[in-house]
């Protein structure tokens, strides 16, 4: 006989959240959408190098000028879309997991970006973007306090 065990009246919804953390975990998931609900994501990385702001985005498959880059006060935004080639019925697909669709992406940049001199390149599926700034940007190191 088992040990007895305290009674959770939320056990159920635990054990939906972890099946959900593990589904999400298991990214890409094999693509088994209705038509016209698929989404593109274009991941991205920014960091600081010689005073300027660069942007990476991988849009792999994408052509340039399916992609739109603007910048708005402080906000660079990114955007585009992945359009499938061939039409092939969903029912033809053996295993599915390029997702096509539109893609936007905003990224906060520092104050006193200089919009007027911004670059923007493509080589090889990547988005390249330089944004000077007006000063030299570095991070300020917090110090962390344990609190017992």
């Amino acid at each position: 006989m088992g040990a007895l065990m305290p009674w959770r009246p939320l056990r159920e919804m635990e054990r939906m959240s972890r099946m959900f953390d593990r589904l999400f975990r298991e990214w890409p998931w094999p693509a088994e959408v209705e038509e016209g609900t698929e989404t593109f994501f274009a991941p991205v990385e920014c960091f600081a190098k010689n005073n300027n702001l660069i942007v990476r985005a991988d849009v792999p498959g994408l052509d340039p000028k399916d992609i739109e880059i603007s910048l708005l006060g402080n906000v660079l935004t990114i955007k585009g879309e992945r359009k499938s080639k061939e039409e092939v019925k969903e029912r033809d697909y053996l295993r599915r997991e390029i997702a096509y669709g539109a893609f936007e992406r905003r990224i906060t940049v520092p104050e006193g970006a200089q919009a007027d001199k911004v670059k923007a390149e493509f080589k090889n599926g990547v988005v390249e973007i330089t944004i000077p700034l007006a000063k030299e940007v570095s991070a300020t190191k917090i110090p962390l306090i344990e609190v017992k």
